[in-house]
């Protein structure tokens, strides 16, 4: 088992729910980083007590300063502060910060290197996936997934060899309007949208499987991950989220990992393979769930995954502009400013207009990030 871990993102749902697996497994915490909330980064600093704690917000971090000046904690800011965290020595950096404002601070983890990255952030791999993975192997890390999708597939591969995969089912709980008539998607309100069916999630990711551009990106992720190509990576909807993805191998064998929708199973994987430890909780009973089913995604309804599936297989800047498009207008939507139906249709226009762009460095993903979030703001 790895014993000291720094968390990237450590107040969001991910970030929250790592620490309360450390703290079972009584691992070290070396630092922590968030956006704003200097509240609970107090109550995880002095209970942990990491070299360092980060803020992105500067005004927070002041905060923070003050309410732990009677700690050995060092508090820094900025993205900056949060960089430095991420290169601080230590055996595993899971990385939980949501959405692009990840990539520099993992990619900083990375060149370290030599350490574990337990990942979580998937837009990482969706925006600069060929550029992470290089730079995982050219600085001898580990990457393990923390997605629960993503370590179903990862413990399933255990059972085969690359070379005998034919397909990924990678599967999708289909979100709160799987049975909603696609006519009545765009009076949808941003209440209902973030009352996810089975996971406690934090509101941008629980928007994202509303559209099921959570999926979208997931098949992105997918490929960079395991090295398959997206024709082999089929969505399966799964309503009752208890299988959580599968292999099957060129015999016909499907190899799946079921259990409850609790994020702390693949979590804690991550921090203690290659072996498992015991969880107190959530066992599963399939007694009591007594049957699944699965069905066919519905993509004319949800616009946002055929988009996805549209841009998996793609070398210039589209994964990454519609990844920024995709966050520009779900914080539109999570605002009242559009309506659930205008985020494909604002996400499409990007990739229209600026999907052929190119999109060869950290830098230039991230100039065509904030090119698209112009573009966004500009139609609204």
């Amino acid at each position: 088992m790895k014993k000291n871990l720094t968390v990237l993102g450590s107040t969001g749902s991910i970030g929250t729910q790592t620490l309360d697996v450390a703290g079972r497994l009584g691992l070290c915490v070396t630092a922590l980083t968030a956006g704003s909330n200097f509240k609970l980064m107090e109550s995880q600093a002095r209970r942990f007590q990491p070299k360092i704690a980060a803020m992105a917000d500067e005004t927070a971090a002041k905060e923070l300063r003050v309410r732990l000046r009677d700690t050995d904690v060092k508090v820094l800011s900025g993205e900056d502060g949060i960089i430095e965290a991420a290169k601080l020595e230590t055996d595993t950096v899971v990385s939980a910060i949501v959405g692009i404002s990840g990539l520099r601070p993992t990619m900083a983890a990375i060149e370290e290197g030599g350490r574990r990255i337990a990942l979580a952030n998937k837009e990482t791999l969706v925006c600069a996936g060929h550029l992470f993975t290089e730079a995982v192997r050219e600085n001898r890390c580990e990457l393990i997934p923390v997605d629960s999708e993503h370590s179903a597939i990862f413990q399933s591969l255990m059972s085969g060899k690359h070379g005998e995969i034919k397909r990924i089912l990678l599967t999708a709980s289909g979100g709160p309007f799987r049975k909603t008539p696609a006519e009545e998607l765009k009076n949808v309100k941003k209440e209902n949208a973030l009352k996810h069916p089975n996971w406690s999630m934090g509101a941008k990711i629980t928007i994202d499987s509303a559209t099921m551009m959570n999926k979208g990106l997931e098949i992105i992720e997918a490929m960079h991950l395991f090295s398959v190509p997206a024709e082999k990576i089929e969505v399966v909807v799964h309503p009752e989220s208890i299988l959580h993805s599968a292999v099957e191998f060129c015999d016909n064998a499907v190899i799946a990992q079921l259990g409850t929708p609790d994020m702390r199973i693949p979590i804690q994987l991550s921090l203690t393979y290659p072996d498992r430890a015991d969880n107190p909780e959530s066992e599963l009973d399939l007694f009591k769930i007594g049957s699944l089913t699965f069905e066919r995604p519905d993509t004319e309804k949800f616009k946002c995954l055929a988009i996805a599936e549209s841009v998996a297989g793609r070398c210039d800047a589209a994964p990454a502009v519609m990844n920024a498009a995709n966050e520009a207008a779900v914080a539109l939507f999570l605002r009242d400013k559009i309506g659930f139906t205008d985020i494909p249709e604002l996400v499409s226009e990007a990739v229209d207009a600026l999907g052929a762009l190119t999109a060869r460095s950290i830098e230039e993903v991230l100039r065509r990030d904030i090119e698209t979030r112009e573009f966004i703001s500009k139609r609204i």
